[in-house]
């Protein structure tokens, strides 16, 4: 069989967008899947001796998946690195998107340093989001600062901010803060693409849930605001996150295989 991609050793670093939250599926390390396990399904398929790792820890800021993850990730001497770093520092007053591009850059400066195929995710554009919609400016700023550091270290874009189809409401878990398995099946196909790399998933597949009335997304808005937005305020005013103490559900690059079917 030909094989379809040159990678044998992958390692995912982030926060929970990497991890998977909003994607749960009990038989997966920590209990949720998300598109960097779907992405290594497809990899793993028909490459002898592939290894995948995950460090992404939900609720991770810019500097601490520096200071935790890089070097983690290096040790595994990966071929392929994927990272996403910078949402949660931008929902937080006074983030200044030049400030995180330029520690960005160092940590890509870093992770490119043993020839790895560097991965990087530009931000979803905000304006339908009556929540976040007033951080997109910051956004974009941040966005055209990661392109530029791509171009200069030649990394591959995988571009969240012109994945249209994550505005679908369908896209996305009951906190709407994090992606919903067919967001995150719908990024895959997306990383999967930026990657080159041919497979079998189709879109909106695993199929997407049956359309909302009016009336019940209105009452939705309000179990949403108690259940989750509130909290997770509180937490931004405690300097609380919902990652402490928590360790990364594939700190080691073991063979990988989807416990359940493989979608590839």
């Amino acid at each position: 069989m030909t094989e379809q991609h040159p990678w044998r050793r992958y390692v995912a670093i982030g926060d929970s967008f990497t991890e998977g939250i909003g994607d749960p599926e009990p038989s997966s390390p920590g209990g949720h899947r998300g598109w960097a396990d779907r992405v290594a399904e497809v990899l793993a398929a028909g490459t002898e001796d592939f290894a995948y790792a995950n460090l992404a820890i939900r609720g991770r800021l810019l500097q601490q998946i520096i200071d935790e993850q890089v070097e983690a990730a290096l040790e595994l001497r990966p071929d392929l690195i994927s990272v996403s770093a910078g949402g949660n520092d931008l929902i937080r007053p006074g983030a200044d998107p030049d400030d995180m591009a330029a520690k960005f850059e160092g940590m890509v400066e870093r992770l490119r340093s043993q020839g790895a195929t560097v991965v990087i995710f530009t931000g979803s554009d905000t304006g339908w989001s009556p929540v976040f919609g007033r951080i997109r400016g910051k956004i974009a700023i941040y966005n055209e600062n990661l392109r530029a550091i791509a171009a200069r270290h030649d990394c591959v874009v995988a571009d969240m901010w012109a994945l249209t189809e994550v505005r679908d409401a369908r896209m996305w878990d009951v906190d709407r803060l994090h992606f919903a398995p067919l967001g995150h099946h719908t990024i895959a196909r997306m990383v999967l693409a930026s990657l080159n790399v041919p497979n079998a998933l189709q879109p909106l597949k695993p199929e997407p849930l049956p359309a909302r009335s009016w009336r019940q997304a209105r009452s939705e808005d309000f179990v949403w605001a108690r259940e989750y937005f509130v909290p997770w305020v509180l937490r931004r005013i405690r300097h609380q996150s919902s990652g402490d103490g928590r360790s990364p559900k594939r700190p080691e690059a073991n063979p990988y295989a989807h416990v359940g079917s493989p979608d590839a």
